[in-house]
């Protein structure tokens, strides 16, 4: 059974830091592209950045560009996001998924969801 937990969220000042880990069991980690997504309440979901399995690609969207860092550890089976330079816009529901087939930030590309983590950025 596939497994996939988020931690590290919370409530965090503007401009403060944040790093979001991202275990997966149940599976072959490095056969795997990751990535990190969020929603904030009546917004879709958005890709905010991916990862290929050998951490060659990384995808970033614009809003996150410099300030956000996606990194993995196959040998832990984690994945990471640095989250640097918190802005209020950032707050969200964080989701780490991973998805068997290529790689990229469409998250109907996805076959494995965790439930979350909440980040929130208050001024």
């Amino acid at each position: 059974q596939v497994q996939v937990v988020e931690s590290g969220g919370g409530l965090v000042q503007a401009g403060g830091s944040l790093r979001l880990s991202c275990t997966a069991s149940g599976l072959t980690f490095p056969d795997y592209a990751m990535g990190w997504f969020r929603q904030a309440p009546g917004k879709e979901r958005e890709g905010v950045s991916c990862i290929s399995r050998n951490e060659l690609l990384k995808y970033y969207t614009d809003s996150v560009k410099g300030r956000f860092t996606i990194s993995r550890d196959n040998a832990k089976n984690t994945l990471y996001l640095q989250m640097n330079s918190l802005k209020p816009e950032d707050t969200a529901m964080y989701y780490c998924a991973a998805r068997t087939t290529g790689w990229g930030p469409d998250p109907l590309e996805y076959n494995y969801w965790g439930q979350g983590t909440q980040v929130t950025v208050v001024s």
